[in-house]
């Protein structure tokens, strides 16, 4: 399974960004997909996850603000952030599971206030 992230960048505090994350490969067997972030001193966290099922998981700081979903083809999975914070500004990366973790490169988001 091959990850490909896009959509980061620098946007004022309220504004929104849309990630999007393209996976191949093979990709039948991906169990969970989703976002994680990793700010400057900190450990990598979770940000929103949807399984094979549609279910979806979101970290409390970004419940409400923060929307992930995936197309039919469960190619592509997208985060749509709003109300940004400066809080949020981190490495965002996309992350699936089959039996193994799989990791994208990062993309950088970033906040000001």
């Amino acid at each position: 399974v091959q990850l490909q992230a896009s959509g980061g960048g620098l946007v004022r505090a309220g504004g929104s960004l849309r990630l999007s994350c393209a996976a191949s490969g093979n990709i039948v067997g991906i169990k969970v997909i989703g976002w994680y972030r990793q700010a400057p001193g900190k450990q990598r966290e979770v940000v929103a996850e949807i399984t094979s099922g549609g279910n979806t998981n979101y970290a409390d700081s970004v419940k409400g603000r923060f929307t992930v979903s995936r197309d039919n083809a469960k190619r592509n999975v997208y985060l749509q952030m709003n109300s940004l914070k400066p809080e949020d500004t981190a490495v965002y990366y996309c992350r699936a599971e089959d039996w193994y973790p799989h990791w994208g490169q990062g993309t950088q988001v970033t906040v000001s206030s």
